[in-house]
């Protein structure tokens, strides 16, 4: 075994377990934590598999920009009950499902013959070169995204405002 192929199981088993911690926990904050583990896990993946730009948009745009996002949509969301409530059986089921589904590919992928098939060749381009196409061509579907993500920013400061802004009943004020 060499020293890439040990690198790259260590790193599939750590983004394997910090996104199923991340996606088991209860607590939102430590949830998003997990994630950015699982995103430096990824990026330091895509950097072993020799896309050093992919890595360094991984790290920028996903465990930096994004995750701060949720960071912040989640203390925004003030989500104090979460922690006690279990959830449904409804809830359960299809995702058992659609976890069987996804077990059956992975399965017959990995006992499925590939020996036949002519390996793809590679594809290499500048980081230059890679965001002039990206700029050029798709340059409406990153403002797309960018929008979206300004309107979600936006949704959570109005549900954090209107949040804030009730009275709590007597009650809660007592005790």
């Amino acid at each position: 075994m060499t020293i890439y192929s040990t690198l790259f199981y260590l790193l599939a088993v750590l983004i394997l377990a910090s996104t199923a911690i991340a996606v088991t926990r209860r607590n939102m904050v430590h949830a998003v934590i997990y994630l950015v583990i699982s995103f430096f896990g990824s990026a330091l993946l895509f950097y072993l598999f020799g896309a050093p730009l992919l890595a360094a948009l991984e790290v920028i745009i996903y465990a930096g920009a994004i995750m701060i996002l949720f960071l912040f949509i989640v203390m925004m969301l003030r989500m104090e009950g979460l922690e006690d409530r279990l959830f449904p059986l409804k809830q359960w089921l299809p995702a058992v499902g659609v976890c069987f589904v996804y077990g059956m590919v992975l399965v017959m992928l990995i006992v499925s013959d590939t020996t036949d098939a002519p390996p793809m060749p590679a594809a290499a381009a500048a980081p230059a070169t890679f965001g002039q196409f990206l700029f050029q061509r798709h340059w409406l579907a990153i403002e797309i995204v960018s929008m979206l993500l300004l309107i979600a920013l936006v949704g959570v400061l109005r549900l954090g405002r209107d949040a804030g802004g009730k009275t709590r009943p007597e009650s809660e004020v007592a005790q």
